[in-house]
């Protein structure tokens, strides 16, 4: 009890702890990125072998049969198989004391496991500044965790797993029974008219070009968002996503000199553009307002 009225009564106290929790939840979210969409492909691959030979065992090898989930096998050295002890798990600072590098090879070690950590403490902390010692940033704690994790596979593989997308919907419309954010008249609305508009653009898009322009998964993600906010921030997090979407694509064709053929994952975009209509989409949406005049 001490420690809930600390946090409630010093919003210096609940921030930095939001930031620690934050590093701490950012470590693991670099296991998720890594090892979901792996586990994901093994379950595809076995599902495939399945069907074309229902009547045969499917044969694996050694390394299939390890037991290969979000808990194990330990992390370890890609090169020498050095097992990470919990001291060079620290997030963020063991990656600073080792200066990058394995402890028993000196392989490098990418930065972006430290900056994964460190983006996802700030964001945490961000969160806790925002709405105070409540349920809401609780909640809001927990969606920004699905969207950076979402945002990062969606980079590295083109996937929205539907096990973080879906959960992540229902709680959406759990949270408006409260409710917590928005009524469950507007989450239901919400999360049809994410869905529906952005499988509308895809099939007119289709027609016209005879292209598609996005994935099924950007369709669930802006259900879950239009579940967590509503429908009235939806059009912010189009216009914001497309926008910087558009702007980011843009300059990747121009100055990276990438092909423009190959897709752009939409994912991340609608992520951070939910992320901020989620903290500030009604200030957004007024500013807007009152400078257009309307």
């Amino acid at each position: 009890m001490e420690l809930i009225t600390l946090l409630q009564t010093q919003p210096i106290s609940f921030i930095i702890s939001a930031l620690i929790l934050g590093l701490l939840v950012g470590s693991f979210l670099n296991v998720v990125i890594y090892r979901l969409p792996v586990m994901m492909h093994a379950d595809w691959h076995q599902q495939c072998q399945e069907l074309m030979s229902p009547e045969q065992p499917t044969e694996t090898t050694d390394k299939e049969a390890e037991t290969f989930n979000l808990n194990t096998p330990r992390s370890r050295c890609p090169k020498c198989g050095h097992k990470i002890t919990a001291l060079e798990n620290i997030p963020v600072f063991s990656y600073l004391f080792l200066k990058g590098k394995c402890s028993s090879c000196a392989e490098p070690i990418s930065p972006r496991y430290a900056l994964i950590e460190l983006f996802t403490g700030i964001l945490t902390a961000v969160v806790a500044w925002h709405y105070g010692f409540s349920w809401q940033a609780g909640a809001v704690m927990l969606l920004t965790w699905a969207l950076i994790a979402m945002s990062f596979i969606d980079i590295d593989h083109q996937l929205l797993p539907d096990s973080i997308v879906l959960p992540w919907l229902w709680l959406g419309l759990m949270l408006s029974l409260v409710p917590v954010f928005v009524d469950s008249h507007t989450s239901l609305i919400g999360t049809a008219a994410g869905y529906l508009s952005l499988w509308g653009i895809f099939h007119l898009f289709k027609i016209i070009t005879g292209k598609e322009g996005m994935g099924y998964g950007d369709f669930k993600l802006l259900a879950l968002l239009g579940a967590w906010m509503g429908w009235q921030l939806l059009p912010v997090v189009v216009l914001l996503s497309s926008v910087v979407g558009a702007v980011i694509g843009i300059a990747m064709i121009i100055i990276l000199g990438r092909d423009r053929n190959i897709p752009i994952p939409f994912g991340p975009y609608l992520a951070a553009a939910g992320w901020l209509a989620m903290l500030w989409g009604h200030d957004i949406t007024n500013a807007y307002l009152e400078y257009s005049g309307l």
